[in-house]
């Protein structure tokens, strides 16, 4: 009887690792997955590789830049008007 059992345990410690790394480890895609999770290639930002491109991105980033510092700077001045009032 010992040795069925200890052949019984050692046939569980090989077979349950392996059966559970068969249950998750198959069909993960379909499993596991959420539809719409990252976004698509048409979504998602466009790295610019052409010269005029680049040029293009750091004027789009320059006149961001001066309109976010437009607004704070408008921001600060609407805050100095109501303190000195």
């Amino acid at each position: 009887m010992g040795i069925n059992l200890e052949v019984f345990k050692f046939g569980m410690y090989l077979m349950f690792p392996i059966g559970i790394m068969f249950y998750f480890g198959t069909n993960l895609d379909d499993r596991f997955s959420v539809q719409g999770f990252w976004p698509k290639a048409e979504h998602s930002h466009k790295i610019p590789f052409d010269r005029d491109e680049m040029k293009a991105e750091y004027a789009r980033l320059l006149r961001r830049q001066r309109e976010f510092e437009r607004l704070k700077a408008g921001r600060e001045g609407q805050q100095n008007q109501q303190q000195d009032n």
